[in-house]
Parts: structure tokens; C-alpha cells; sequence
């Protein structure tokens, strides 16, 4: 029997092929950096809800078994959790478990808990966004401890003790990978990118007002909405209010690929979300060398070229600012590196 070295990664949901590079991209580039690193390891990923399909495929030859849990409750959710415990126990008969990892601190974190806890196993669950929120009851029912919690940034650290009395010991920020950009210098011929789901959270209805705004200094402003959810029409509606269409283009949801090839075509990637954890877009837009603005502040220490600002109005000036100064330098400079999100993980379960 083969008792290969394995890291078992719990999550909600995972690319059903290679091909669905949309779904959970910072999670992909974990995952594939962590194979690269480390070829030695064994990676079995277990993903509850999607796909919405049970089956056992190779992605990247990496082994994801999905559960198409399709997030319902009541009993379809305690069948989903005996099928995962028996799935665990199997994968603990065929392979030396090194440790789980639970993404989010929810169904993943209790499932993760409870069979590392009765089999002697190191678990540690990493908090990656809204988890943190007051609303997230699972941290009252499952009780993971301080030292096995994991959180994307500083400000989760700090949100996720203001809401649940717990101070998460690790804080491990997502990075970038910069092979996945082009080498080739491009043209910046996008003024401004938003790039994300057509959520309230996001408040993309703010980019249509910066760029109407700023279009009375600029004219030609040229920007771009990459995305699809439930506000497009609503926001399709408001840019032909404010009379820009031929300014702002909605290109609905694009490959994970031509994403990072617009936001090397872009000097500024506006992100005007009211809540995140640590927004993985704008990692990438830096890495890919445009500017950075945004309401929320991820890390405590200052990272070059991402602009903080702490309204709407001062959104517009330093957008305004950013593309009116001419000597304004993007380089290409990511403030992490993925391969070092990599190497904190690894450390934690060594």
C-alpha cells in the first residue's frame, strides 16, 4: 500500500476542469504553485458543493474528488458530511495524512476539525474573506483555536477577533505568480479597470460615477467592466444615464488569461467593494503594473502604487490625479509572491 506524503485541502467549491479558469483563481494558483514546489507532496482536494457533479477527475494531475453538495441543508447535508467522513477515513487507510487544510471558516472547517481532531491530525483552517463577519455562525459551533487559524490579511485578523474573541495566529496573505503574465511590454490603452462580481458588495455603481466624473476632464476616459451577476442591468441602465457608452464597456465574464492581458493594457484598477478580505484583483493588477484604489485597506504596512482613500469623492480626485500625471510610474511590482504563500503553509504543517 502506498503511504505517500499527502495534504488533504478541503473547500466549497473547485475548477471542474482545467479549463473553468474563472472559479476561485487564487485558489488554482495556490494549488498549482504548491504542486511546482513541492512534487513530493500527494494533494487530494475534496470539494463540497461545486462542481455540480459526484465524480474523481486529475486537474493538473492533482486528484479532486467533488461532492455536488449544491449548498443545500437539513438531511442532504448530514448524507453530504457521512459521505465526507467515510471519504477521509478511506484516504486515511491509503496515504500518511500530513494535515488538512480547511478553506473558509465554515462546512470545510467543522468537517476538517472533527476528523483531524478524532484521528490525530493536523488541521488548520484559513480564513479568506466574509468568513470573518459577525454573521458566520460557525465559529461559535466548531471552536477551531487561535494557533490553527490561518487569515488572508491583517485586517482579517483583526475583524475576526472583533466578531468572534479569537485572534487567528497566522496571517498569510495570497500571492502572485508572475509567470502567469506576459513578458511582453503593452500598450496602456485602458485608463480604468474594474474586475469582479456584479454584487452590491462590490458597489460598481461608484466606478460608473468616478468615470462619469471623471470624463468632464477627460473626455475620452476609457474604461472597462469585467464581470457578470445580478447588478449588470442595473448598471447597464446607469451608464446610459450618465451617457457612457462610449466610455465604459461591460464585457461580461472573461478566461481567467485575458483578465491579467487587460490589466497589463491598464494604468488603474478601481476597486470600490465596501468589504474585503484581501481582494486577489487587485494583487494581480499590481503584478500586472497598474495602480490601485480602493475603500479597503488589507495589510497594515503600506504597499506601493495601492492607493486607500476614504470616500467617493477622494476616489475621483486621486483617480483624476493618477491619470493626469504623466510621470506616473507603474512598474510591475507584486507585493506578494505566491511560491512564499506556499512556503508559510508548508512551515505551518512541518
Amino acid at each position: 500500500m502506498n503511504k505517500k506524503n499527502t495534504l488533504v485541502i478541503l473547500t466549497p467549491g473547485f475548477p471542474s476542469s482545467e479549463a473553468d479558469s474563472t472559479c476561485l483563481p487564487m485558489q488554482q494558483s495556490f494549488v498549482r504553485t504548491l504542486k511546482d514546489d513541492h512534487p513530493e507532496l500527494n494533494i487530494i482536494i475534496l470539494s463540497f458543493q461545486y462542481p455540480y457533479l459526484k465524480k474523481v477527475y486529475q486537474w493538473h494531475d492533482i486528484t479532486v474528488m467533488s461532492f455536488n453538495g449544491q449548498n443545500k441543508g437539513n438531511l442532504k447535508r448530514l448524507l453530504l458530511r457521512r459521505t465526507l467522513y467515510s471519504t477521509l477515513k478511506n484516504i486515511c487507510g491509503s496515504y500518511k495524512i500530513a494535515g488538512i487544510l480547511s478553506f473558509w471558516y465554515g462546512e470545510c472547517a467543522l468537517v476538517g476539525k472533527r476528523f483531524a481532531g478524532k484521528h490525530d491530525i493536523k488541521h488548520f483552517c484559513w480564513v479568506l474573506g466574509q468568513d470573518a463577519k459577525k454573521e458566520n455562525n460557525y465559529p461559535q459551533r466548531v471552536r477551531v483555536k487561535a494557533a490553527q487559524l490561518i487569515v488572508l490579511s491583517d485586517f482579517l485578523q483583526d475583524e475576526f477577533e472583533k466578531n468572534h474573541n479569537t485572534r487567528p495566529m497566522h496571517v498569510i496573505p495570497f500571492g502572485t505568480d508572475p509567470r502567469q503574465f506576459s513578458p511582453a511590454s503593452t500598450e496602456k490603452n485602458i485608463d480604468i479597470l474594474g474586475v469582479g462580481s456584479l454584487i452590491a458588495l462590490k458597489q460598481y455603481d461608484i466606478f460608473i460615477e468616478v468615470v462619469a466624473a471623471i470624463k468632464r476632464s477627460l473626455p475620452a476616459v476609457k474604461a472597462m467592466l469585467v464581470g457578470n451577476g445580478p447588478e449588470k442591468e442595473k448598471l447597464q441602465t446607469l451608464i446610459s444615464e450618465y451617457g457612457l457608452e462610449d466610455n465604459i464597456t461591460l464585457t461580461g465574464e472573461l478566461p481567467y488569461d485575458n483578465v491579467l492581458q487587460l490589466m497589463q493594457r491598464t494604468k488603474l484598477l478601481l476597486h470600490p467593494s465596501y468589504y474585503e478580505g484581501f481582494s486577489g484583483v487587485c494583487l494581480e493588477a499590481l503584478s500586472a503594473g497598474a495602480e490601485v484604489i480602493s475603500f479597503c485597506r488589507a495589510m497594515k504596512q503600506e504597499i506601493e502604487y495601492w492607493h486607500i482613500v476614504e470616500g467617493i469623492e477622494e476616489m475621483k480626485q486621486k483617480t483624476l490625479f493618477i491619470l493626469q500625471n504623466k510621470k506616473t510610474v507603474s512598474a510591475s511590482l507584486p507585493p506578494f509572491l505566491m511560491s512564499n504563500t506556499v512556503k508559510a503553509i508548508v512551515q505551518l504543517f512541518n
